[in-house]
């Protein structure tokens, strides 16, 4: 019995053990998902639900006040069977390409350019800023009137050469695609500051070894620098096509997706569909754009290997 009694003892001493191991791993726990309760709470209420809803009643016909009906996939063959739908994407290949081209690259480059800190640096950031503290309607309000065959800049200078000169930038084609893409395609101060941070945050031993090394400053920048901020730039990239999928009020605003369907977008569609209270249609239209979105999601996360960690 002596032999006994310590063994039972030291299997209590376990047990008591686990279970105070176990009680603040519990509360932690508790803790944590109290917390996140809230956070949970409006995920569901304002971004599950809205697109669970979107989803089932792209399937019907509804008016937004009597019951859906539904008609299974007749919206969508109306979708993709409509001009301008096939028009729009065609659009937003064209405008996917500038974004992730032009656009993107633009915003790199001054990136670059402003890590190294020239004379002036500050100003040109300040400057760089302003047109994204104007709203994009603002915006465009101002591109329409620099666009005006009348009295706008654009045309103004070009009379100083050409005395007849008279071109409706917004309302005749081939002009008013890039008149379109004028109103957002040079002002990429989000995709500069996002990859800013991320060449600041670069530790400055990887290029002092470089510069040891021998290294050229466009070597350090193009083997360094652009691997090492190839998360900023694909999120950039992601965020700039998705923009081009869910733009409205630069072409609402100017073109109306005219002339024609030139300028036609899925997001001018769906408004169009929600002014004829068709919200089926409009809904399915909607589900194209998310389908659309999670695609160039995917798409750019493998190409830029997001996934991967940079060290």
């Amino acid at each position: 019995m002596k032999s006994v009694r310590p063994a039972f003892t030291m299997m209590d001493h376990k047990k008591k053990a686990k279970s105070s191991a176990r009680k603040p791993g519990i509360k932690k726990m508790l803790w944590i998902y109290t917390f996140l309760l809230p956070i949970f709470t409006v995920f569901i209420m304002f971004y599950l639900l809205p697109i669970v809803t979107v989803f089932i009643t792209s399937f019907t016909r509804w008016d937004g006040f009597n019951k859906p009906q539904f008609v299974g996939f007749h919206n969508f063959v109306n979708l993709f069977s409509q001009p301008s739908f096939r028009i729009s994407m065609w659009n937003l290949l064209k405008w996917g390409v500038l974004a992730a081209v032009v656009h993107v690259g633009l915003g790199v480059l001054v990136a670059f350019i402003l890590y190294k800190a020239p004379k002036g640096a500050k100003l040109v950031r300040i400057v760089y800023m302003i047109p994204s503290v104007i709203s994009v309607a603002a915006w465009a309000l101002i591109y329409k009137f620099i666009f005006n065959d009348q009295f706008g800049v654009i045309n103004s200078a070009i009379r100083l050469f050409y005395k007849d000169f008279s071109v409706n930038w917004f309302y005749e084609s081939p002009y008013a695609f890039w008149s379109v893409t004028f109103v957002w395609l040079f002002y990429a101060v989000t995709v500069t500051l996002v990859v800013l941070s991320d060449l600041m945050a670069i530790p400055k031993e990887l290029h002092e070894a470089a510069h040891v090394d021998g290294a050229k400053e466009w070597q350090i920048a193009t083997k360094i620098n652009l691997p090492l901020c190839r998360h900023s730039i694909g999120t950039s990239v992601i965020v700039s096509i998705t923009a081009r999928i869910a733009m409205y009020e630069a072409i609402a605003l100017t073109t109306r997706g005219g002339p024609g369907d030139d300028t036609m977008n899925i997001s001018v569609i769906l408004v169009n569909a929600i002014t004829d209270m068709n919200y089926g249609f409009a809904n399915a239209a909607a589900l194209v754009m998310f389908l659309l979105g999670i695609i160039v999601l995917l798409v750019i996360n493998r190409l830029f290997r997001m996934e991967e960690s940079n060290w």
